[in-house]
């Protein structure tokens, strides 16, 4: 990939170094970012040898004397907002992984701050820059295949693959103080089904650790969807499967599109003809392609060339959905949102 002049003026801070903070670093460095801090604990198991050389600090009030221009917050979940705080206080634009918090509250904090400061925010959910998806939402918007009436998302990835590098148990997505669980760890679909559809109404979910996998979290999760529009909706996911699975099927009245998020292919077909269209990726398809495109899209917005594609309104409402499912499962009742 040929380098790209960063143009922003200042440093970019990164906050967590574990694998996708890692991934932000290279792909910084890949987009010709050479101005990096990184606050780290240095407890990650993976090897140092990529820093190059980088500032690295372990706190946080260390790290912004560097007086960074925007941070990029890759920690754990349940300490997002306690990162993003202050660095929104210091004046930065923020990329805040998903999801965005573990409690409400701490998200609808972190806004009134960004609205306070004038803090240009983008929530981490890089399947907005999934070619395939883009394509899926495309049709949509064409109303490609008529009413919406369902759809179904099933995403089934055994979480000891993750990261084969380390024992699975210590990561954040399998300790519940760390905001674990597939409920908020992949909590995607919830924001590009919104994304996609239109707002969700109501939420009914059952969760269990249904696994022998040693988990303080729920492995395994089925949450329905009642959106606006009338249209229903299903989202499998699991901790559990392997080979792992991420796909996307959408019934409308004219037709059906479906999309695999392990290939990047996108598929519709349409009643009227009885044909099947299909859109791939291409031959250069690789999961790291939408964060290179999260992150160029991330620097226009530090710049003010670009709005955020994907706002921290929407990251609380995500996180909302995905904290409705738990209180559905909970209780045994639906909830609304």
């Amino acid at each position: 990939m040929e380098k790209v002049e960063c143009q922003v003026e200042g440093p970019l801070l990164i906050v967590g170094f574990g694998s996708v903070g890692r991934r932000h670093f290279r792909n910084l460095k890949l987009l010709g970012c050479e101005e990096v801090i990184l606050c780290r604990t240095g407890k990650s198991s993976l090897p140092d040898d990529e820093l190059n050389g980088a500032i690295a600090v372990n706190q946080l009030d260390d790290a912004l004397l560097h007086k960074p221009v925007a941070a990029i917050v890759s920690n754990p979940t349940s300490l997002h907002v306690s990162a993003a705080l202050p660095a929104a206080e210091a004046g930065c634009h923020l990329l805040i992984e998903k999801p965005v918090a573990d409690k409400l509250e701490d998200a609808r904090e972190l806004r009134g701050v960004t609205q306070k400061h004038g803090v240009r925010t983008l929530v981490g959910f890089q399947f907005r820059f999934n070619e395939g998806l883009r394509q899926v939402k495309t049709w949509f918007d064409a109303g490609r295949i008529g009413k919406i009436v369902s759809v179904q998302v099933r995403w089934a990835e055994y979480l000891p693959d993750w990261h084969p590098w380390e024992d699975y148990r210590i990561g954040y997505a399998a300790r519940p103080e760390l905001g674990g669980g597939v409920l908020l760890t992949l909590c995607h679909p919830f924001d590009y089904l919104r994304w996609l559809m239109g707002e969700i109404e109501s939420v009914s979910a059952i969760t269990g650790h249904a696994s022998d996998l040693d988990l303080g979290v729920e492995d395994t999760a089925i949450v329905n969807l009642r959106f606006t529009s009338g249209a229903l909706g299903s989202v499998y996911l699991d901790f559990v499967q392997r080979p792992p699975s991420h796909r996307l099927q959408v019934v409308g009245t004219g037709g059906v599109i479906e999309w695999d998020g392990n290939t990047g292919n996108a598929s519709c077909y349409q009643v009227e003809t009885k044909t099947w269209e299909h859109h791939s990726p291409g031959k250069g398809f690789e999961r790291n392609s939408m964060f290179i495109e999260e992150m160029k899209h991330f620097l226009a917005c530090v710049r003010g060339e670009e709005p955020a594609a994907c706002t921290l309104d929407d990251g609380i409402r995500a996180l909302q959905i995905a904290l409705a499912a738990k209180e559905s499962a909970s209780s045994g009742r639906t909830v609304s949102v």
